[in-house]
C-alpha cells in the first residue's frame, strides 16, 4: 500500500519541529529516514502512525488521510515498531506478545478467531521466534526482542510497516538478521536508521531530514552524495555500489571537525 506525506507541517510547543514535509513510498518499497539528531524523524513517524497530530499537511495510507480514519481502522492499515516499547509485559509470553497484533482485529468481545491464530503461527514462523515462542518476553535478549515485536507487527496484517531505530543496540549480526527480515516481508516500509550504512543497505530509497525539513530525496546514491554527507552529517565521505551489488559509504580518516580546528590553528 503507498504511503503519501504532503506538505506536512509538526509543531510543539508552539515550536515548529517539521517543515513542509513530503514523501512517498510505493508498494513494497522501504524508504529510510535518515538525518543528525533532532532533525525531526522520529516526529514524522509518530504522525504517519497517528501518535501526533500534524498543524498542517496530510498522510495518506492508500487513499485515505490516517486522521479521518478510526484508531482501529488506521491500526489495521499501519503497524508502529518502536524501541522495545511493549508497555506492561509482565507475565507475557513470546506468543501473546506476537497475539497483541490481532487487537485491532477484533469485535467487541475480543476472542480469537482461526484467522487470529494462523496469522499469529505465521509471524512467529517467519520471524523466527518460534523456538522460544512460549518463554517470558522479558528473558530475551534485545535481538530476540526486536524479532518478536516485528512479528507482533507481522501478525497485525498490516499494509505499512513503520519502523523506529529497530536495529538499535543490536550486535552486527542480529542487525543484519533483522533487516533480512524486513526486506522478506514484502510490506511498504517507512524506517528511521541511525546507521548510514545500514540504511544504504536495506532501503531502496531516502529521505534525508536536516533541521525539520527534507533536504535530499531519492535512490540511495543520490541522496547520499559527498555534499550531503558533508553539509547534513559533518563527514567527509562517499557512497558507492561495490561489485557485490551493496552500497558501502567510505569514510575519510579525518571528520570534518579536525579540518576545522586545524584551520583555526594556523
Amino acid at each position: 500500500m503507498k504511503l503519501t506525506v504532503d506538505r506536512l507541517h509538526v509543531t510543539l510547543d508552539r515550536t515548529p519541529i517539521l517543515r513542509d514535509v513530503s514523501l512517498e513510498a510505493h508498494k513494497g518499497d522501504i524508504v529510510g529516514l535518515v538525518g543528525p539528531n533532532g532533525s525531526g524523524k522520529s516526529t514524522l513517524l509518530r504522525a504517519v502512525y497517528r501518535s501526533l497530530r500534524p498543524a498542517g499537511g496530510v498522510v495518506r495510507v492508500g487513499d485515505d488521510d490516517v486522521w479521518t480514519l478510526s484508531a482501529r481502522t488506521a491500526a489495521r492499515r499501519t503497524a508502529a515498531v518502536l524501541q522495545d516499547a511493549t508497555g506492561d509485559t509482565t507475565g507475557l509470553t513470546v506468543a501473546g506478545i506476537v497475539a497483541l497484533g490481532r487487537s485491532p482485529h477484533h469485535g467487541l468481545l475480543g476472542r480469537d478467531g482461526a484467522e487470529d491464530r494462523r496469522a499469529v503461527e505465521e509471524a512467529i514462523d517467519h520471524c523466527g521466534v518460534r523456538a522460544y515462542a512460549d518463554r517470558d518476553y522479558a528473558s530475551l535478549s534485545g535481538g530476540e526482542r526486536q524479532r518478536v515485536l516485528l512479528a507482533r507487527a507481522l501478525a497485525q496484517s498490516a499494509r505499512l510497516l513503520v519502523l523506529d531505530e529497530l536495529t538499535n543496540h543490536l550486535d552486527i549480526r542480529a542487525r543484519f538478521e533483522l533487516l533480512n527480515l524486513i526486506r522478506a516481508t514484502g510490506i511498504t516500509t517507512l524506517a528511521v536508521l541511525h546507521d548510514l550504512d545500514l540504511a544504504a543497505r536495506l532501503c531502496d530509497h531516502l529521505v534525508v531530514l536536516h533541521e525539520g525539513a527534507v533536504v535530499a530525496a531519492g535512490p540511495v546514491l543520490e541522496a547520499l552524495t559527498p555534499g550531503i554527507l558533508r553539509d547534513v552529517f559533518g563527514v567527509r565521505a562517499g557512497a558507492g555500489r561495490h561489485a557485490d551489488g551493496v552500497i558501502r559509504i567510505t569514510y575519510d580518516a579525518q571528520p570534518l571537525a579536525h579540518d576545522r580546528a586545524a584551520g583555526r590553528r594556523r
